[in-house]
């Protein structure tokens, strides 16, 4: 009877995950920008990203926006729900927090095309709050390598960002004891960092390290 009640409460969590990875694997960055403009991202986009960054550039302010609340929100409910129905303090509950990352990032019913999954890394984290704010740790890291000292090319800002972020939030663990959220954390940020490395390798345009200049803003994919 107990190994019952074992099993399937662990059925539970990967039942969750299994709905997170689901919706994470569904690229509205690609569909949208072609419904409402006929635009392809694929074809249109020199990195054949289909990010919010690229719904933002071919598609327009309106259509990138809709997108990035798609991205955010395809993170953030399956997370949010999951918390009210499954006990988040065990370590079961960081396949929850990481699979709507790893969905967008393999994008299995798109021949394994995904996205760079930093939207629906964000949108996974906000839905741990209020319990958690990891969401503002990583926001604060994005900001700091983005408007203060500066890092180039993006990807290689992504990499350095979500890197810091994985061992900023083991040591917020120590004292949390929120170790399935750090857990969680550390694999999203595994997922997002393989999707980013090859292109944070190629030769920057300026120097890594910079200023702040004009028109240096923030992306999100």
């Amino acid at each position: 009877m107990e190994n019952f009640v074992y099993f399937r409460e662990l059925f539970r969590y990967f039942l969750w995950a299994l709905l997170g990875f689901g919706l994470g694997g569904v690229l509205f960055s690609y569909h949208l920008p072609k419904l409402l403009k006929g635009i392809d991202v694929y074809e249109a986009s020199a990195d054949h990203n289909p990010g919010t960054v690229n719904a933002f550039k071919h598609a327009g302010v309106p259509v990138g926006i809709l997108c990035l609340l798609c991205d955010l929100f395809k993170g953030f409910l399956p997370v949010f729900f999951a918390m009210r129905m499954v006990d988040f303090s065990r370590l079961w509950f960081a396949l929850i927090l990481c699979a709507p990352v790893l969905g967008h990032a393999a994008a299995p019913l798109y021949h394994h095309r995904g996205g760079k999954a930093i939207a629906a890394a964000f949108g996974a984290l906000l839905g741990l709050l209020p319990v958690s704010f990891l969401v503002f740790l990583l926001a604060a890291l994005y900001l700091f390598f983005s408007l203060i000292l500066v890092i180039h090319p993006h990807e290689r800002r992504t990499v350095v960002t979500f890197g810091l972020f994985s061992v900023f939030a083991v040591l917020a663990a120590f004292r949390t004891g929120h170790w399935s959220f750090t857990f969680g954390a550390v694999l999203l940020s595994a997922v997002v960092i393989a999707k980013n490395y090859r292109d944070s390798r190629l030769e920057a345009r300026t120097k890594p390290f910079s200023h702040r200049r004009k028109n240096d803003e923030p992306q999100v994919s």
